[in-house]
């Protein structure tokens, strides 16, 4: 397998957007990729466990 190109741009893909709030994935070249939340001037930014977490504990705050 070819080493990666570091110079290769970043994919990202936008999931969910407001007129304040931003979700968005983005994928680096050795494929990892980190799930961003944009609250305003705060950006998480969440590996896939962390993003499965952090999901099911806003599914959780629903359902209450």
């Amino acid at each position: 397998m070819p080493a990666p190109n570091h110079s290769d741009p970043i994919k990202t893909v936008t999931l969910a957007e407001t007129d304040n709030y931003m979700i968005w994935t983005a994928e680096d070249n050795d494929g990892e990729t980190t799930y961003n939340i944009e609250l305003g001037n705060v950006t998480l930014h969440l590996f896939k466990e962390e993003w499965e977490e952090f999901v099911q504990l806003i599914r959780s705050v629903r359902k209450s």
